[in-house]
């Protein structure tokens, strides 16, 4: 197999743990909001036009998940300080609490499909769970 089959084969495998977690969890919140959070969290606040891109929903859709998140508490709208006609949109406390307790979730649910890896397998998952998550974080972009 290719370096690139490899990687094609790690994203197919992820989007079927994330079905196969949306199901086990028996979680009713929309994956969306789930995606939603994590970028808020992860990337920081963002305008609703950058935050649909990194979710990769329309802007409708968008408006509409947010309009949500904003009613139920977990994510905050303030205004923009460079542009005072739009807004920016963070995680609110509660937002980054219901995000932990989904992951718990996630965790729980999934953690028995795995018990029957041996210590090397477990290494070698432990091994790539880190080396994705250094190649998929934020990145810092500096302003010349």
């Amino acid at each position: 197999m290719t370096r690139g089959e490899d990687i094609e084969e790690i994203v197919v495998a992820a989007h079927a743990l994330t079905r196969i977690a949306a199901l086990e969890t028996r979680n009713e919140a929309p994956a969306a909001q789930w995606r939603t959070l994590s970028i808020l969290q992860n990337e920081g606040p963002q305008r609703l036009g950058e935050l649909a891109t990194l979710s990769r929903v329309t802007q409708p859709g968008m408006t509409r998940l947010v309009g949500q998140l904003v009613t139920a508490g977990l994510v905050s709208r303030d205004s923009d300080p460079s542009d005072s006609r739009a807004s920016v949109l963070s995680v609110t406390a509660d937002g980054a609490r219901a995000l932990a307790a989904w992951r718990v979730q996630l965790r729980d649910a999934l953690e028995p499909r795995f018990s029957d890896l041996s210590d090397d397998d477990w290494a070698a998952l432990s091994r790539t769970a880190r080396i994705l998550a250094s190649k998929t974080a934020p990145r810092v972009v500096v302003a010349r």
